[in-house]
């Protein structure tokens, strides 16, 4: 169990391979076309993207099509380029999850001082939570302290079960095949059918915990944080030592989620425990 800054490092993964010399290159050479393609207010000629980058013809055309195919670059009807929407998606993820740090921010230290326990605020990326920000204080005793950065399984966590509860079935099953939802502990839920019930007791309840599923001695509470069109965006949680975990701390949780959600526009928060 991660009791100190000093042991943040065992939460956050390794490194993946490195890049080739080659990748590095063609990376590149792609942000080197997206610059000038975002310099331009109009749509641009493969000749003068040629001409501005100084790639030959046919590297530039071979490189925009794969651009293009992932919806980086858009390539009008007139034979021009222009930048595609995948940007303008992914830098409205940039931007809300900057906007709920922002809001999150002087909500968790609260949350902290009322807990005396780490405070987490986490996003989905692919198949893990990834740790963004948190609220804590040497002074406060022993804690659970999670490495901004470090990333865990969705299954193996409060958060991630947030989101994979407002997945659809489909998706669920998906993650379940991808992953083979491996556990950590002797407490992690590897059977699906399991699974499934409790994503469903999630979903009722509008909140989750992990127990010791992730790490013994470690257990989570979780609850969602909602943008202006209500969709789940980022997750609050609590980690204490399983000893020292407050079901009385549920209730304050949900509202202190709740008046992040709000601060972000969203109108429809979840309900607090019964």
């Amino acid at each position: 169990m991660s009791q100190s800054p000093a042991h943040e490092s065992d939460s956050v993964s390794s490194p993946g391979p490195r890049l080739s010399g080659m990748a590095i290159q063609v990376l590149e050479r792609a942000t080197c076309l997206l610059d000038v393609l975002a310099a331009q207010p109009e749509p641009v000629a493969l000749k003068d993207i040629s001409s501005q980058t100084g790639l030959h013809p046919s590297t530039a055309h071979r490189i925009l099509s794969d651009l293009v195919l992932a919806r980086y670059v858009e390539r009008v009807d007139s034979g021009l380029y222009q930048l595609g929407m995948r940007l303008l998606e992914l830098g409205s993820l940039v931007k809300g999850r900057l906007n709920v740090r922002e809001a999150a921010i002087e909500p968790m230290r609260m949350l902290h001082q009322l807990t005396g326990q780490t405070v987490n605020l986490s996003v989905q990326q692919g198949d893990e939570i990834v740790y963004i920000d948190r609220a804590w204080s040497e002074r406060s005793g022993m804690q659970v302290v999670r490495a901004i950065g470090g990333r865990a399984p969705l299954h193996l966590t409060s958060i991630g079960k947030l989101f994979l509860s407002a997945a659809e079935p489909r998706q669920v099953r998906s993650y379940a095949s991808r992953t083979g939802l491996v556990g950590t502990t002797r407490n992690s839920i590897t059977s699906l059918e399991q699974f499934e019930q409790e994503l469903a007791l999630v979903r009722s309840l509008g909140y989750a915990r992990d127990n010791e599923e992730l790490e013994l001695g470690v257990r989570c509470i979780a609850a969602g944080i909602y943008d202006d069109t209500a969709r789940l965006v980022a997750g609050l949680s609590i980690s204490a030592p399983s000893a020292r975990m407050q079901d009385a701390w549920i209730e304050q949780l949900v509202t202190t989620a709740n008046q992040i959600s709000e601060a972000l526009g969203c109108e429809h928060t979840a309900a607090g425990p019964a």
